[in-house]
């Protein structure tokens, strides 16, 4: 923090837009509109970009993780820095009890006991490793407006304060070092307290931490008002722009990525971000992507995410969704449970099927150890890419995912629930680039020596483009009969079994 911390407790205003900084904090609008910029920050311009690179489309799993300061209650959700302010919830009462008075002990006060005594980057990057993603990284900022990495723009930053660590600069360089790439997210479009009346207890639905004259969400002071979004919008907005651009220019992720609410950060900001993002990427030859919720950017520039949820059909455009490990909570909570390692993987399967990509959360403890549970699930996901991964990276999805049995139900955002019970009787495809391999995915274990009909692989359907000179079990190669022909394709499974629990694939391979 440097220059800028002593700045401001030396009394000065932390808004530096307009002080000695202003040139630098204005170099995203140059840059877009330089004479050698590749995109300028309007729709038509930033629209060219090609929003989902290759390799994103090829890699299918990333892994992120919710953690800040709002571990240190291990109660209710990552949500708690809203709700304890909130009387009448669960974590009003909580705190009280647990902590004391809001007025004499308010979120600000958790950031000392946040001091990730036994966070190890490596050891993060290499579970999200040996689970199969291929990128990761931290959730770099969440509603509650404490960054997590080494900010000259945001006084409350992990570098100086909690854990006097830069989180996201550990992770990227031990996310980079095995060859995967870096994803930063950011859900701080809701930080700010917009339309709050100055006078009395104010807590609308679009700001994080509700207004209260006792509490020090109310407060004007430096630095307080700006953990607690309670600016003016004219210096708030661009200190959202500036966050976003610090991390670009010091860790230069591969991936940013959005929460909802993104659409109450006025256009222009929008555009400046996006022409920022993408120009410094080209300079580097760095292909990188946008991820955003709802109608927040457009699809021509940035990635569809959809929440806990997925699909329901085969998507013309590759899309995204955000899971949870776990079932209380993005953040860890005590008494937390979790998902069955089928589900996730039999989910993972469908999604994959139907063009999209997995980003998966996982909930480290506020001391930054990742509990057992999570590694139980993330270990069975990885030993089962490590069989199958043949069959998810680098394919892309048919013209038709599948069929089954299985009762979709609608997600709470969008599509289907991400906790659809599959089985045997649920079948999923992908192919090879080439479309000369067709990979055949069983949601659980089929029955031994059973003649399966494949549906969609019928002449009338969309049967394999050329001839089919060989079917075996992917995981350990044992060939199966097979007919591919006017009437009909099915193939027989092999009466000694040997089937994954999991799911089990088959591979199709044509001449």
């Amino acid at each position: 923090m440097k220059h800028l911390l002593l700045c401001l407790f030396a009394g000065c205003s932390l808004f530096f837009f307009s002080s000695c900084q202003s040139s630098e904090a204005n170099a995203g609008a140059m840059d877009a509109s330089s004479t050698d910029a590749k995109y300028l920050a309007d729709w038509s311009s930033l629209e060219k970009v090609k929003e989902d690179p290759e390799w994103f489309i090829d890699s299918k799993l990333g892994i992120y993780a919710h953690w800040g300061p709002y571990n240190v209650a291990a109660f209710g959700s990552e949500w708690y820095p809203r709700n304890m302010y909130l009387e009448g919830t669960q974590e009003f009462d909580f705190h009280k009890k647990t902590f004391g008075d809001q007025a004499e002990f308010g979120y600000h006060d958790f950031i000392p006991k946040f001091t990730a005594d036994k966070f190890d980057a490596e050891e993060w990057a290499q579970i999200m490793k040996d689970a199969g993603a291929k990128w990761g990284g931290p959730v770099a900022q969440h509603h509650d407006g404490f960054a997590m990495w080494d900010s000259e723009v945001n006084p409350w930053n992990s570098s100086d304060m909690g854990p006097k660590r830069d989180i996201t600069g550990e992770l990227a360089t031990a996310i980079r070092k095995r060859d995967m790439k870096l994803i930063t997210s950011f859900h701080h479009a809701r930080n700010l307290q917009r339309n709050a009346d100055e006078k009395e207890y104010w807590s609308g639905w679009d700001s994080h931490f509700p207004y209260n004259p006792e509490w020090a969400t109310s407060s004007t002071e430096e630095p307080t008002r700006w953990l607690y979004g309670n600016v003016p919008e004219d210096e708030w907005y661009p200190f959202w722009f500036e966050q976003l651009r610090e991390v670009i220019d010091q860790y230069n992720p591969d991936i940013i990525w959005f929460d909802v609410w993104l659409n109450r950060i006025p256009e222009k900001y929008r555009q400046e971000f996006c022409a920022y993002y993408l120009n410094h990427a080209a300079k580097r030859g760095q292909e990188v992507v946008i991820a955003h919720k709802k109608d927040d950017l457009p699809i021509e520039v940035s990635i569809l995410d959809i929440e806990q949820g997925g699909k329901k059909d085969v998507s013309e455009r590759v899309w995204l969704t955000d899971i949870t490990l776990s079932n209380k909570s993005w953040s860890y909570v005590a008494g937390q449970t979790y998902k069955d390692p089928e589900i996730v993987i039999r989910n993972f399967i469908d999604v994959v099927s139907k063009n999209g990509i997995v980003l998966l959360n996982i909930s480290p403890r506020a001391d930054g150890s990742i509990p057992e549970e999570q590694r139980t699930v993330l270990n069975a996901l990885g030993s089962w890419l490590k069989d199958n991964g043949e069959a998810i990276y680098g394919t892309r999805a048919r013209l038709e995912f599948g069929y089954g049995k299985a009762k979709a139900h609608d997600g709470k955002y969008g599509g289907q629930s991400a906790t659809v019970k599959y089985s045997a009787d649920d079948i999923r495809f992908t192919e090879s680039k080439d479309q000369k391999t067709i990979y055949v995915f069983f949601l659980g274990a089929p029955k031994p020596g059973e003649k399966v009909e494949l549906k969609s692989l019928s002449p009338i359907n969309y049967p394999p483009r050329f001839p089919v000179k060989r079917v075996t079990m992917l995981k350990g190669g044992k060939e199966l009969e097979y007919s591919f022909n006017s009437h009909g394709s099915s193939i027989t499974l092999p009466a000694e079994g040997g089937f994954d629990e999991m799911a089990t694939v088959i591979k199709i391979e044509m001449e």
